[in-house]
């Protein structure tokens, strides 16, 4: 049975509101960390990627500099890049149009992009699935920010642990290949090691030699293209 538009725009929003409850821990952690509500919102606007954005609050609630967070959150972010090659097929040919399409381009909305046979449905699902975790996040963003002074410390009820908790989620999926498992072996191993020497934010930029290895895999295998669409 071939897929429909609407089974993509359900499973999107289903998506897009999972997402969501990541944005609300967010946006407690973000504004018990320091940041302003403002401050906070505008981040997940115009970053809009949930693993740098968590990793830069967490650099600066542990006292790193602000050029420490920025780069660990450059580092982590630099995997959309990768998505954006694999998709970059899928988005319009208009300038505006790219660019609207290349804030899109995150874990979520390239999973399922490629998950889906046929090259319509799959920019039907990258458009539907990155415009509704853009909205959902940003609206658990907002609910956080504000909610963040009532709930005070997020570490009483559990909160610091979600975001670790989805993350491992997403990496699951990787390191059942050999390339994924060396980058999340050594970048991990990297990270340990370097966390009594080093300052804050700097393990996780230490530990990009472990994504640096899994690529080198990669190139070697020839095996560029991930599965999903074919360009």
């Amino acid at each position: 049975m071939t897929p429909s538009p609407r089974r993509h725009l359900r499973d999107s929003v289903v998506l897009g509101g999972a997402v969501g409850l990541f944005g609300v821990t967010f946006g407690v952690l973000a504004t018990t960390s320091g940041l302003t509500v403002p401050q906070t919102c505008a981040m997940s606007l115009l970053v809009f990627t949930g693993a740098s954005q968590f990793a830069a609050v967490g650099v600066v609630a542990a006292g790193g500099a602000a050029a420490s967070a920025v780069a660990t959150a450059l580092l982590l972010g630099a995997r959309n890049g990768a998505y954006a090659l694999t998709v970059a097929h899928l988005l319009p040919r208009s300038v505006l149009g790219r660019l609207a399409g290349a804030q899109l381009i995150i874990d979520e909305s390239t999973a399922m992009a490629l998950a889906q046979a046929d090259e319509r449905f799959a920019r039907q699902a990258l458009w539907a699935t990155g415009i509704a975790v853009y909205v959902f996040w940003n609206l658990g963003t907002v609910v956080g920010a504000l909610a963040g002074d009532v709930i005070g410390d997020p570490t009483t009820i559990g909160l610091d642990a979600a975001f670790p908790a989805g993350f491992v989620t997403f990496v699951m999926p990787h390191v059942k290949q050999r390339p994924g498992l060396v980058a999340a072996l050594l970048g991990g191993a990297v990270a340990v090691l370097a966390v009594p020497f080093t300052p804050a934010g700097a393990p996780v930029l230490l530990a990009g030699v472990g994504a640096v290895a899994g690529m080198v895999m990669v190139v070697r295998s020839g095996s560029v293209d991930p599965p999903g669409v074919s360009s």
